[in-house]
Order: structure tokens, then sequence, then C-alpha cells
């Protein structure tokens, strides 16, 4: 797939073919460790920074430090002061397929105009407060719908889209069992 002349997404689709060229030859290199530092405020609130990582054989970090706070809402008895740990997981999932269909799109040389994806989740909340033991505590289903202005053919933005799917990681780690191991250090 070559990039058309003239598209331009923003993405820089040559430094990523060319990096997966390179971790072809290098498997190791691949391996990331991505890293988040979670904080206790007071109640249910927390804030959660995210500075480095490690990749590409070596410690690695952001330009700047993110943070993100997180809370519940007045409903569930809480001040409101983000949003909630289960709506950023639909907050990662948006990011990542829109971001994949950016990328997507430069490298088959179409020229995007916006890109917006509505993600909601269903959630039967009896799970987490331990009022039925048979409702799982997370989404009982997830949709994303995308509206995608672009000059291409709704089966071409169909496949972006589809292609995006294929190579989010959130999708993945949300549709694939992911070990997940906690422990008290």
């Amino acid at each position: 797939m070559t990039t058309t002349e003239g598209v331009d997404n923003g993405v820089n689709v040559q430094a990523l073919l060319d990096a997966r060229e390179a971790l072809k030859g290098a498997p190791e290199a691949a391996q990331f460790t991505w890293r988040a530092t979670t904080r206790w405020e007071k109640g249910v609130h927390t804030t959660t920074t995210v500075k480095d990582f490690a990749g590409l054989g070596a410690e690695q970090n952001h330009k700047a430090e993110s943070a993100f706070t997180a809370d519940h809402p007045e409903v569930f008895a809480a001040e409101d002061n983000g949003i909630t740990p289960i709506e950023y997981l639909l907050v990662g999932l948006g990011s990542c397929l829109t971001a994949g269909v950016a990328s997507v799109a430069q490298n088959r040389g179409i020229q995007l105009r916006s890109v917006e994806a509505t993600i909601a989740g269903a959630h039967d909340i009896r799970g987490i407060l331990g009022a039925d033991s048979d409702v799982r505590n997370g989404y009982n289903a997830i949709t994303v719908s995308f509206k995608v202005d672009a000059d291409a053919s709704r089966e071409d933005i169909e496949a972006l889209v589809a292609q995006s799917q294929k190579r989010s990681a959130v999708f993945d780690a949300l549709t694939n069992p992911t070990d997940v191991s906690v422990e008290v250090v």
C-alpha cells in the first residue's frame, strides 16, 4: 500500500512502516511496558499519572507527565471530581480506534475531513454493588459508532474502520483474555 500524494491526515505512515520492518528483525525491541501510577485522594477519588515507559530496549519518557482524575458521580454518593474508571475504558477504546482510522486512511491515500466515534457501554451496576452475585462487574456490551467524512466510498470507509479494529491494542485487550495479576508489595 502506498500513500497517495496530497493526502495529509497528520500521520507519518512511512515512519510506522519503517518501524514495522525494523522490528521484524528485532522482536526484543518491540517489547514495551506501559506504566501508570494511581494515588488515592479521598473517598473514591483517585489521580493517575503517566510519565515513563519502557520500549525499544530502553527506558523512555513522554514529553510531559499526564494526570487523569477519576471519581464517581454524585448519584453514587461521591463528589464527581472526574469520570469513572470504567468510562476511561471507553476513552481508551475510542481513542485507539479513531487513531487507527486516521493511520489506515493515510496509508491508503484517503483524505479525512472528520472522524467521530461514539462509544457506549451497557453496564448493570448491581454487580459492583454486590446486589446480585450473578451480574458481572464490567460492561455487558460496548458499541462503537463511527461517523467518517472522507474522500472515499462507504465500502472504503468500512474497510478503514475494520482495519483499525483489527490492529487496535485496546480492542484486542477488551475482546481477548489478558492475564492480569494484582499483588500487595
